[in-house]
């Protein structure tokens, strides 16, 4: 069976991770009978340079008929940059947002997972932060940075938090639903103590928990202790689910519990076609050193064969080679001495052997 995944190399090192990525899965797929047509596709600055927008129409059509989308990093640097210096409907920020809201994914799932043997990376003490396996569900297009009105005027500036109840209702299952295949816990998060919109979607979680799955174990926590939380005692954490807002900040902040970015992946989920990439930005220093660290978006591409194509046997060798070649020579930024290509060939030398040929 053939996958036709659209690739959004995005800027910088996102060339460089999905090249990685690319050859990884080429490698894999005749161990499990797959075939893929990959199409690369312009998105965030790159396409701003040749197109004057960061999404496209042409992107948006391959996305829309693809199986996947799988994306590196886009962007560029922080500050005094031209493409920071477009209105804001062109930067690559908004492409971003405008891909989600094309796509119709409204949930975002982190993995943050510590692999043994890399606890020494974490800022938190090793046996604090060993054992860590969460998943931090984030709505991903509701909330205050989609809640009309919104405005920045001389004298004021207004953003709204608002919420449907089908939008609650819809990323509360997923994240019962999730739960259910894991530890079967979920700790839903907002400030239901000071906001009306946090105390509606705290009754609207309710709700589905009694309905729909009272065999999963339900708790809250207000916004800003379960921040605290999260980094004394990660592992007490099953599945995270919050609002954008919320979910946006306790997702980076639970990033650095691995010690690197550049370990982490991402599915947006919920639409027709899920959309797959790493949490780390595009790395403008080391773009083009042959440095870039790939695992982000090699297990970004596991959770695309687990959820996008429904190939869960392939995602679990994917992600078992992936922490093999971790274990046995991590990346630079891990305190390793392999570049990007030594380890895509540690991961390829790493997949189960190719099943014999028939006859």
């Amino acid at each position: 069976m053939s996958h036709s995944i659209a690739v959004l190399p995005g800027d910088f090192i996102g060339p460089e991770v999905i090249d990685a990525t690319l050859e990884v899965l080429q490698a894999l797929a005749p161990r499990y009978g797959l075939a893929f047509e990959f199409t690369s596709l312009p998105f965030g600055g790159n396409a701003i340079d040749r197109f004057g927008e960061p999404l496209p129409q042409v992107t948006k059509d391959a996305c829309s008929a693809a199986d996947a989308v799988l994306m590196g990093s886009a962007g560029g640097p922080v500050g005094d940059h031209p493409w920071n210096r477009l209105p804001r409907e062109k930067r690559v920020e908004s492409g971003i947002l405008g891909l989600r809201k094309h796509l119709g994914v409204f949930a975002n799932l982190r993995p943050v997972k510590v692999f043994d043997g890399l606890e020494h990376l974490s800022p938190l003490k090793a046996s604090v932060a060993k054992g860590t396996d969460l998943l931090i569900l984030r709505e991903l297009t509701g909330g205050i940075y989609f809640g009309k009105p919104s405005h920045a005027r001389d004298d004021e500036g207004l953003s709204t938090m608002v919420y449907q109840r089908y939008e609650v209702e819809r990323i509360a299952r997923v994240a019962f639903e999730t739960a259910r295949k894991r530890k079967g816990r979920v700790t839903s998060v907002d400030k239901s103590n000071v906001l009306d919109v946090s105390q509606f979607w705290r009754d609207v979680v309710v709700g589905v928990h009694a309905s729909e799955f009272p065999d999963v174990e339900l708790d809250h926590l207000y916004v800003d202790n379960a921040a605290m939380q999260i980094v004394r005692a990660p592992t007490d954490f099953d599945v995270v689910v919050t609002g954008n807002l919320f979910g946006d900040i306790l997702s980076d902040l639970a990033a650095v519990i691995p010690g690197s970015l550049g370990v982490l992946p991402s599915a947006s989920l919920g639409g027709s076609v899920g959309l797959y990439e790493p949490v780390h930005g595009s790395a403008p220093d080391i773009a083009g050193q042959g440095v870039a660290n790939p695992v982000g978006t090699l297990l970004s591409a596991a959770m695309m064969l687990r959820h996008g194509l429904d190939r869960g046997a392939a995602a679990d060798a994917l992600e078992a080679a992936v922490q093999t070649a971790l274990a046995e020579d991590p990346t630079v930024d891990l305190g390793g001495s392999r570049g990007t290509a030594a380890f895509t060939a540690a991961v390829i030398a790493a997949l189960p052997a190719p099943a014999p040929a028939a006859g």
